[in-house]
């Protein structure tokens, strides 16, 4: 989540909104889903303007529904897999291609380009087999710690992929989605999904749905950045 402030700051300053450069952290703090910083207080002094004006500022150029108070900006992160399941273009932006980010083979995960398109691979299938037992997506909540941290990943990618058509580079980008890619493999085999046996579907699910096609339409999205095409299965 810091690199998605920061990258907001970055954003805003390549616009000529903020003048000063992002700062190396946004000392961040988190409790009941939300995220705090002082950030806009810190910068406030640089740009000679009062902190909540600072804190606007960032909070417009966020992914995620944010509020200043002051010079204390609050990120809320409940609804961000929503947010993001509705927007079928979440984080797309002219990234410099490499002339290959991954190789093909191996197929194992000890291939981080494997691991990204197998990722966006197991989310087309958890969205086909949910609609083949007429399973509904449903809203989202934050809380369990996996969640969390793919939530967090998936918030940064919009800054990640402006920072490389800012630096003319798509390296960064690239590892960032095999990060996301991790985080996604953790959440989809210890927070399944789909009910598992005779297990009924509930709240949990419907969630979990919500957070794998944010899932699938970001990474789908960084693959078509990388110049790949998308793959549903291997």
């Amino acid at each position: 989540m810091g690199g998605a402030v920061l990258a907001a700051v970055a954003a805003a300053r390549d616009a000529g909104e903020l003048a000063c450069a992002p700062p190396s952290d946004a000392l961040l703090t988190c409790a009941n889903g939300s995220y705090g910083t002082p950030l806009a207080l810190r910068l406030a002094a640089a740009e000679r303007r009062p902190a909540h004006e600072v804190a606007e500022v960032i909070a417009k150029r966020l992914p995620l529904r944010s509020e200043a108070v002051g010079g204390f900006l609050t990120i809320k992160a409940s609804g961000l897999a929503e947010s993001i399941a509705a927007e079928e273009g979440y984080g797309l932006a002219a990234v410099p291609r490499p002339a290959s980010p991954w190789p093909d083979r191996p197929r194992t995960f000890g291939n981080p380009g494997f691991s990204v398109r197998y990722a966006y691979a197991r989310a087309a299938a958890v969205r086909r087999e949910a609609g083949v037992l007429g399973i509904a997506p449903g809203p989202h909540e934050p809380g369990d710690p996996l969640e969390t941290r793919l939530l967090d990943l998936l918030a940064e990618v919009p800054g990640r992929a402006a920072q490389a058509v800012r630096e003319s580079d798509a390296a960064a980008f690239a590892r960032h989605l095999e990060r996301v890619a991790e985080a996604y493999h953790d959440v989809h085999e210890r927070r399944p999904a789909l009910p598992l046996g005779d297990e009924e579907p509930d709240a949990r699910h419907g969630g979990r749905l919500t957070l794998a096609e944010a899932v699938r339409i970001t990474i789908g999205n960084g693959l078509q950045m990388l110049g790949e095409t998308p793959r549903e299965r291997f």
